[in-house]
């Protein structure tokens, strides 16, 4: 069973790596979105927010 935890890095990893593919292979724009990940990430590490989670649990997905 996925926990919400579990499923927001695999996500996150996720949008990184798809990000920085597209940056090699199409535009390198597509970094402003890595930054965006990153950005997110940090900011939830001080405010215990985030949207990724919120739109997970609306999904029904389990905090473990």
């Amino acid at each position: 069973m996925w926990t919400i935890n579990r499923a927001l890095r695999l996500i996150a990893g996720i949008f990184v790596l798809l990000s920085l593919l597209l940056a090699e292979v199409h535009s390198k724009n597509w970094f402003w979105f890595t930054g965006f990940v990153g950005l997110n990430l940090f900011q939830s590490g001080f405010t215990n927010w985030c949207g990724m989670m919120w739109f997970l649990k609306k999904l029904g997905v389990k905090e473990g």
